[in-house]
C-alpha cells in the first residue's frame, strides 16, 4: 500500500488488455493496432516491437468484412442427422469461421488444426485482391465448375519461396483464421496448432500477439519419423512441433491411478504418501536442515543437506500432530528408509476440484510426447485400414490427437478443427468417446478441394479432399458399430454419438439490402424488392430454419422439434420449429390468431417468423407485436 488512489487509467488498461490482448505489445496499448481494430484507416508506420509484414494492414481489412454467408443442411451426406451432435461443414473455412461467430462465441473448449505448412510448395487462399468487392470475393470462393467442385483458378494460390512475399502471404492467411478462432474459444479454452519449421517462428508470434503472450502454454514437440530426409545443409528434419496457447485460464492434467492406503488410525480417509524433502540446500533453508526425531521410536533421521526437508524444525511438532509425517516404523508394509509426508485423499480431491473441476487424480503434463502417439508412418496406417488405399498423404496419427484431447480435464465439450484435412481430429473424438465413455463433440471443416486427377484418392472415386473426410468418418461409425454388435460388453455405458450432420457453405436465403450499389432506376427497384420480400425465391424451408437459428445465436446441433398447432388436423408442417427446448421458436409455415396463441402459452423468449406470413392482414401482425411484447417475448420479423 502506498497511501495513493488508485490509478485509473492504468485500471482501465488492464480491462483493455484483458479483454483484447491483441492490441498491447510490451504492456503498453499499440495504438496503431487499437486503430486498426476498430477504425477504418488502418496503417502501421511506426517502427517498434510488433509482428509486421506486407499486407498485414489488409489482413485487418478481411478480417473485419461481415459476412451474410449461411450454412445449408446436407442431410443426404450425414449420419443420424436428426440426433448427432457432431457437425462436418463443407466450405471456406475463413467464411465459415465467421458464419459460427455469434451461435458459438465462447463455446468451443478445444481447437486442433494442421494449417498448411508453408514448404514451398502448399497452395492456399490468402488475400491478395484487396481491391476488388466483397461480393467479387464471395463469388470466387464459391465458384464450381459444373460437377459442384470448387474452381482452384483465382482462388488457390501456390505460395512459392520466390515469391518476395512468402512469409507474408501465409502470415495473411493464417492471422485472420486464429483471430476469429479465439472468438469461439471459452475462456478456459486451449489451441493445438500444428507445424514445422518453415513458419513456427512466426506462428508462435502471431499467437503471442493474438491469445497474449502470457497465455502461452507449450511447444511439444513430435517426432515424425526415424528415417532420414535428403535436406539443405545435411540436417533431417526428423521433427515437428504443436504450439498451444489457452484463452486464459485452460489446465492441462493427464488421468492416473493414484495408490492409497486404508488404515485403521484413519477409517474415514485413505491416504498416499510423498516426498518430505525439496530441492533446496542447507544454505539456503538453515531452517529446514535439522534432524528429523520420531516422537514414538526416538530415532533420528539426519537431513540431507543437499536436499533440506519440507517443513522446518519449528512447524514440524504441528503437521506431526495432524498426521502429517510418517516415519519408516509407523507402519509395517511401507517400504521406505526416510521420513515421507502424508497426503489425503480427501485433499487430493479439493485440490483436483479446484484445478481441473473433478475429483478425478491427474498429473501435470510434460511436453516430452509418448511413443505411442506414433509417427506419419501411423497416421498412414490410420488411413490404409479404413480405405485399403493411400487417399491421403501424411495425416496425423489418431493416437497424437488423443493424447492432446486426453490432456483435457472433463470429457463433454466442442472440439473444433477449421483445416479439417482428411478427418483425423473427427475420427480421434469418436473413438476416444468409445473407449472413456466420453460426449466429446466434433465440428469439422474442410474446403470442396479438389484432389488431383492423378492421386490414388481420384482413382478410387474421390473428387474432393472434403469427400473424403466425410467418408473416413462414415467408415468409423461402421466400424464400431460392427464392433458393438460383436462385443457390447467392451463398450462403456452411454450414448455413443455415431453420426454427423453435414452442412455446406452458401448465400444467404434472404436477398440483403444493399444501398451503397443503388446507381441506377433498375437497381434502386432490385433493392425495393429486397426490402418488401426478402426471401430468395426457390429457398427450402429447412434451409432458412437452420439461417435463422445460426443468425439467432443457436448451435447447429440444438435440440429441435417441429410443434404443431393444437386441435387443427392437417398436415404436420402446419405449426413452429421449437428450438433448445422452447426457447426460441422459429414459424416459417403460416401465422394465425390460433398459432399465435400457442406460440405464447409455451412462454419462449425469442420468436422469429417470416413479415409475408402477415401478408394481407395488418391487424392480426399488430396484435401479434403487442401480445408478443406483453408477454415479454421478443418477437422479429423477417
Amino acid at each position: 500500500m502506498n497511501g495513493e488512489s488508485p490509478d485509473i487509467k492504468q485500471l482501465r488498461l488492464q480491462k483493455l488488455e484483458k479483454l483484447f490482448p491483441e492490441l498491447f505489445a510490451e504492456n503498453q496499448l499499440d495504438w496503431e493496432k487499437l486503430k486498426a481494430a476498430f477504425g477504418e484507416d488502418i496503417n502501421f508506420a511506426n517502427e517498434r516491437y510488433v509482428l509486421n509484414w506486407a499486407g498485414k494492414s489488409d489482413a485487418f481489412k478481411i478480417l473485419q468484412q461481415s459476412t451474410t454467408a449461411t450454412l445449408q443442411p446436407a442431410p443426404e451426406e450425414s449420419v443420424n442427422f436428426d440426433t448427432t451432435e457432431n457437425l462436418f461443414i463443407e466450405g471456406e473455412n475463413l467464411e465459415v469461421l465467421k458464419v459460427l461467430q455469434k451461435a458459438y462465441y465462447g463455446r468451443v473448449k478445444c481447437i486442433i488444426i494442421d494449417p498448411p505448412y508453408n514448404t514451398g510448395s502448399d497452395s492456399f487462399i490468402y488475400p491478395d485482391r484487396f481491391s476488388e468487392r466483397k461480393e467479387d470475393y464471395l463469388k470466387r470462393i464459391g465458384d464450381k465448375d459444373e460437377e459442384g467442385l470448387l474452381m482452384k483458378e483465382g482462388l488457390f494460390r501456390k505460395n512459392s519461396k520466390d515469391s518476395g512475399h512468402y512469409h507474408s502471404n501465409w502470415l495473411s492467411m493464417i492471422y485472420p483464421r486464429l483471430f476469429l478462432a479465439k472468438n469461439l474459444l471459452r475462456d478456459d479454452g486451449v489451441i493445438f496448432v500444428h507445424i514445422d519449421d518453415n513458419e513456427v517462428h512466426n506462428l508462435r508470434l502471431v499467437m503471442n500477439e493474438i491469445f497474449g503472450e502470457e497465455n502461452f502454454v507449450a511447444k511439444f514437440p513430435w517426432k515424425k519419423r526415424t528415417t532420414k530426409s535428403d535436406v539443405p545443409f545435411g540436417v533431417s528434419q526428423d521433427y515437428e512441433w504443436i504450439v498451444c496457447f489457452t484463452k486464459s485460464n485452460f489446465s492441462a492434467g493427464v488421468s492416473y491411478e493414484r495408490k492409497y492406503y486404508q488404515t485403521d488410525d484413519y477409517p474415514e480417509d485413505r491416504w498416499r504418501l510423498s516426498d518430505l524433502t525439496t530441492q533446496r540446500t542447507a544454505e539456503e533453508r538453515p531452517n529446514s536442515a535439522f534432524k528429523m526425531i520420531n516422537p514414538k521410536t526416538g530415532k533420528a533421521y539426519p537431513f540431507n543437506p543437499n536436499r533440506i526437508w519440507g517443513v522446518t524444525k519449528d512447524t514440524f511438532p504441528d503437521y506431526y500432530k495432524k498426521g502429517k509425517i510418517v516415519f519408516p516404523d509407523d507402519y509395517s508394509f511401507l517400504n521406505i528408509t526416510i521420513p515421507a509426508f502424508r497426503v489425503f485423499e480427501s485433499e487430493d480431491k479439493i485440490k483436483a476440484i479446484k484445478k481441473f473441476g473433478s475429483e478425478e487424480a491427474k498429473k501435470s503434463v510434460s511436453t516430452h510426447l509418448p511413443k505411442e502417439v506414433g509417427m506419419n508412418e501411423d497416421g498412414n496406417k490410420d488411413i490404409l485400414a479404413l480405405f485399403d488405399t493411400k487417399v491421403f498423404s501424411f495425416p496425423k496419427p489418431v493416437n497424437l490427437i488423443q493424447h492432446f484431447l486426453a490432456t483435457i480435464s472433463t470429457k463433454d465439450f466442442i472440439v473444433l478443427d477449421f483445416f479439417g484435412g482428411s478427418g483425423t481430429v473427427a475420427q480421434a473424438v469418436i473413438e476416444l468417446n468409445k473407449e472413456d465413455g466420453g460426449n466429446r463433440k466434433f465440428i469439422l471443416v474442410q474446403m470442396p478441394e479438389q484432389c488431383d486427377e492423378n492421386s490414388e484418392a481420384f482413382k478410387a472415386g474421390y473428387k474432393t479432399i472434403a469427400d473424403i473426410a466425410q467418408e473416413r468418418i462414415r467408415r468409423v461409425i461402421q466400424r464400431i458399430e460392427k464392433e458393438r454388435a460383436e462385443k457390447p460388453d467392451l463398450f462403456e455405458a452411454g450414448t455413443l454419438d455415431l453420426g454427423f450432420k453435414a452442412f455446406k457453405l452458401a448465400p444467404s436465403n434472404f436477398k440483403v439490402w444493399r444501398g451503397n450499389e443503388i446507381d441506377s432506376e433498375g437497381k434502386l427497384l432490385e433493392q425495393l424488392d429486397a426490402f418488401t420480400d426478402p426471401v430468395r425465391p426457390g429457398v427450402e424451408k429447412q434451409n432458412m430454419l437452420y439461417e435463422l437459428m445460426l443468425k439467432a445465436g443457436r448451435e447447429l446441433a440444438s435440440p429441435l422439434q417441429h410443434v404443431t398447432l393444437s386441435g387443427v388436423e392437417g398436415p404436420a408442417s402446419a405449426g413452429y420449429y421449437s428450438i433448445d427446448n422452447g426457447e426460441l421458436i422459429i414459424a416459417l409455415d403460416a401465422m394465425n390468431k390460433k398459432l399465435v396463441e400457442q406460440i405464447i402459452a409455451a412462454r419462449p423468449q425469442k420468436v422469429i417468423t417470416l413479415d409475408s406470413l402477415f401478408a394481407g392482414n395488418d391487424q392480426l401482425k399488430t396484435n401479434t407485436v403487442l401480445q408478443m411484447r406483453d408477454a415479454g417475448i421478443d418477437f422479429k420479423t423477417i
